[in-house]
């Protein structure tokens, strides 16, 4: 009740923009001023992805991809509930991506558009919710290559990219052969490891990244074997990889 739409419409137009979207994300923040529970921010975008779903029309896009897509909203939403408490809205600061076209959810995965160097590629993002199995992860594939051939048939990429803890190296010191994310891992040349960063606490364990680590829950066979690395000295970090299209 507090927005007045007509007043924000300028910076509204711009998020769903992929070459503006960044910066007007930056000025409607500026704008809101203090936002608790950055409340105001999620109106504002999902407005946005209300008026988004007209350009997914126009180039007849189906309906359960932008649904899959925008379901981010959701999906960071409890995530933030399970890890502070409370619901609220802590992404706005990634959303303008899948806002302004530059990610779609395709099957289990998203897609990115990226640069790998001077080249076009495909940055591949796994969702909290994905199923991570081979079959999956090549459907997955499979559609997108369809799906951008079809949709942005002028977007010649060749390689997907990928920037994860999922990719860590040091993962392979306590997962098995059949493990689906080692399985994940080598489809990569893995070209940068950052060991130190601690992201990953967030993503597997639904907790602060401050958290100590004989805190961190054990409610899964993976957060029991990271947790036990973790405790014994051992790091999990993020890693960066490619493979051709």
């Amino acid at each position: 009740r507090e927005l007045d739409l007509s007043e924000l419409d300028a910076y509204l137009k711009r998020m769903i923009n992929m070459e503006t979207a960044k910066e007007a994300y930056r000025r409607l923040k500026e704008y809101l001023g203090e936002d608790k529970g950055n409340i105001k921010m999620l109106y504002c975008q999902l407005e946005c992805a209300r008026r988004m779903y007209d350009k997914y029309q126009e180039k007849k896009i189906p309906d359960n991809i932008f649904i899959d897509t925008m379901k981010c909203y959701s999906r960071f939403i409890d995530e933030c509930k399970e890890k502070n408490g409370w619901m609220f809205f802590d992404r706005g600061w990634w959303t303008y991506r899948q806002l302004s076209m530059e990610i779609f959810r395709i099957g289990d995965l998203e897609y990115q558009f990226i640069k790998h160097g001077d080249e076009d590629a495909m940055a591949i993002h796994i969702p909290s919710d994905a199923v991570f199995s081979r079959e999956a992860v090549n459907d997955s594939l499979q559609l997108a290559e369809e799906f951008f051939d079809t949709y942005y048939p002028e977007y010649k990429y060749k390689k997907y990219t990928c920037e994860s803890w999922l990719l860590s190296q040091e993962l392979k010191k306590f997962l098995t052969a059949e493990s689906k994310i080692l399985d994940f891992q080598n489809r990569f040349e893995i070209l940068e490891e950052s060991k130190d960063k601690t992201e990953f606490i967030e993503w597997l364990f639904q907790r602060l990244e401050s958290t100590e680590y004989k805190e961190l829950p054990e409610k899964t066979s993976l957060q029991r074997k990271v947790k036990r690395h973790l405790l014994k000295g051992g790091k999990i970090g993020e890693a960066y990889g490619i493979f051709e299209r």
